[in-house]
């Protein structure tokens, strides 16, 4: 506790903040959309999102203490896409029996340290690459809310380019305070909408099925992996983290598991909203920005606690405020990934193919954009690899051909 208390920072408490704002703002829209597809009672949504918020709470917290390292975790998005197509198909029961099957498979595959070889032959630039494609629509989102509300936008957007220049650790608060003073004093928040509320686990008795089993497990294991931890690690490795991705896996899957009863559908490793932890934005020092996962960690518990009150909060903002948010905490975060992919000049084809197609946001045959960037992408730079010498090496010929 001496220690955090030594390495807390006011920049890294905001960067936790913000990045767990975030993961409410859009993902749990998701997850009320298959709670309405699936026509769940207010009972069972209230007890999925707790068990979401609880497990990403306790797991945040303890990791992050254990490495370190800002490892902020946060619930399956495109699990939580797949759920809105599956879940009128199959009961609450039958669901849960698949969730704890896909934790079962994801925990088998961070005990064999499988996924942290795979990630150790990824090329920097490509990581870089795919987590720039991955995040390029919020940085866009920033500009597309101006449609909505520009007098808000504008005047956030102006605050964190002087902020930049004046205070660049506090940038990111600064935009987030100015933010909801002009909601509250323009009459933009509603604050009608607010309700105080205690959320209540319920629990729900795993039914096993075949059906469910390939409909549901198999593809929340693939976009786990696939869309979640993948570019997850390639947000730390970007950030120069070495943190092995086995534990990580294995504890997310151990918490899913526990969870799932009370309808946690899958907790895996965060990567957009890591990105606004793991930069310079949060601290100076990157072993001292770890801080922000432990206070990221935090606001998961009380939000999860309260999990009535969440709904309504989110619905009291606009939309726009959380999309301006969200586009400039990332600002920062989208240049240097576009900076480090196209830092090695061989490596560049490899990179573009990368993130135009992780940027596209398409899907084939149920897998990610991020997913297929990255296969792209490593044809590309295996092809170019083969094609022709480093560029180090050419020149240097060139040089002996000359004298």
């Amino acid at each position: 506790m001496n220690v955090l208390m030594r390495d807390f920072s006011l920049s890294a408490a905001v960067a936790g903040f913000i990045a767990t704002v975030i993961s409410y703002a859009g993902p749990l829209v998701i997850i009320f959309q298959a709670a309405d597809t699936a026509h769940l009672s207010r009972e069972l949504l209230s007890s999925w999102v707790w068990a979401i918020s609880i497990g990403s709470a306790l797991l945040g917290i303890g990791l992050s203490l254990r490495y370190r390292v800002p490892i902020i975790i946060a619930w399956s998005a495109p699990g939580s896409a797949l759920l809105v197509a599956l879940l009128p198909g199959i009961s609450m029961n039958e669901a849960v029996g698949a969730y704890l099957l896909s934790s079962l498979i994801i925990f088998l595959v961070g005990l064999s340290g499988a996924f942290d070889r795979v990630i150790g032959k990824l090329p920097g630039a490509i990581a870089a690459a795919m987590l720039a494609g991955i995040l390029l629509r919020f940085g866009t989102g920033l500009f597309v809310s101006l449609q909505g509300k520009p007098g808000l936008v504008l005047a956030m957007f102006t605050t964190y380019l002087v902020c930049k220049r004046l205070l660049p650790r506090y940038a990111v608060m600064a935009v987030l305070v100015v933010g909801c003073a002009i909601a509250m004093l323009t009459g933009q928040l509603h604050r009608e909408a607010l309700v105080i509320g205690l959320a209540t686990p319920v629990w729900i008795t795993p039914q096993f099925s075949l059906g469910a089993s390939l409909n549901v497990a198999l593809p929340l294991v693939m976009v786990a992996l696939t869309g979640q931890f993948v570019p997850g690690m390639a947000v730390l490795r970007a950030s120069g983290y070495t943190t092995p991705a086995s534990p990580i896996i294995a504890c997310s899957a151990l918490g899913t598991a526990l969870l799932a009863p009370f309808g946690c559908h899958g907790l895996n490793l965060a990567a957009i909203t890591a990105a606004i932890c793991t930069g310079r934005e949060a601290h100076e020092d990157p072993g001292k920005r770890y801080v922000a996962g432990v206070v990221g960690g935090l606001c998961y518990l009380v939000l999860g606690i309260f999990g009535a009150t969440l709904v309504s909060l989110f619905a009291a903002f606009p939309k726009e405020l959380i999309a301006a948010l969200a586009g400039l905490a990332l600002f920062a975060a989208i240049a240097g990934a576009l900076a480090n992919a196209m830092a090695v000049p061989n490596d560049r084809e490899a990179a573009l193919v990368t993130f135009l197609t992780t940027a596209s946001g398409m899907s084939l045959f149920g897998l990610s954009a991020a997913f297929w960037g990255l296969i792209f992408g490593m044809v590309a730079h295996l092809l170019s690899s083969t094609r022709r010498p480093p560029l180090a090496t050419a020149t240097s010929r060139s040089r002996e051909m000359t004298r």
